[in-house]
């Protein structure tokens, strides 16, 4: 499949290289097609990995990810271009945190609507499928390294594009029955604001310790 993975940070660089060493062809998108993070990722993934503009990762991709910061990631789907985005699914991996004015970051938004939910309104074209955003960026492409089951959702309007998603979840290795299909895109609301807890129990951990819930029941 050919994927572009909007965002050069650690959650971009996590997901694209997966993504190449399970046999996609990815293309890291930036502002600028010259990137330095970019083009030195492409050169280190091999054949199957490019780097470009996101409009340029964009245009020829099935599969778009948002792995960029949700304060800026309406910005970044403006330079890509409803056109390169229409009729595709958009992975959205953002959160919606606000660190200007410290620790803990606010919510830019939330209760009432969601990022997810705000960049399928822009983009009516596009199916959104929100997941990924609760755990850190190594659990995203490596659940197993955790030592006991645990648990991914996901929301979405679309059954076709929730089905796109939960199978390149499966291939990052998320058991089926650990992909929890919270329903329609509304569902990103309490996703997104599961992180100012998530960043509270983090602040906690020894330093690299990484964690996930899971659900349990009777």
């Amino acid at each position: 499949m050919k994927i572009a993975v909007l965002g050069t940070g650690m959650v971009g660089h996590a997901l694209a290289g997966k993504l190449v060493s399970l046999g996609h062809e990815v293309t890291m998108g930036s502002r600028e097609s010259g990137n330095p993070k970019a083009t030195q990722w492409a050169e280190e993934a091999g054949p199957l990995g490019h780097a470009g503009s996101f409009a340029e990762a964009c245009s020829a991709a099935t599969l778009v990810i948002n792995a960029t910061p949700g304060t800026v990631s309406l910005a970044v789907l403006a330079e890509a271009g409803a056109e390169n985005l229409n009729g595709k699914v958009l992975l959205d991996v953002s959160n919606p945190l606000d660190g200007s004015s410290g620790f803990p970051p606010s919510l830019t938004v939330c209760n009432t609507d969601s990022i997810a939910e705000t960049i399928q309104r822009t983009y009516p074209g596009v199916q959104v499928v929100k997941s990924l955003n609760t755990v850190t960026a190594p659990v995203m492409v490596d659940p197993g390294r955790l030592p006991a089951p645990h648990d991914i959702f996901m929301a979405g309007n679309d059954a076709g594009a929730k089905s796109t998603v939960s199978a390149v979840l499966q291939e990052f290795g998320w058991e089926p029955e650990r992909i929890r299909d919270l329903g329609r895109l509304d569902a990103a609301r309490a996703m997104e604001m599961w992180l100012p807890l998530w960043l509270r129990i983090f602040v906690q951990q020894p330093q690299g310790k990484m964690f996930n819930i899971a659900i349990i029941s009777e």
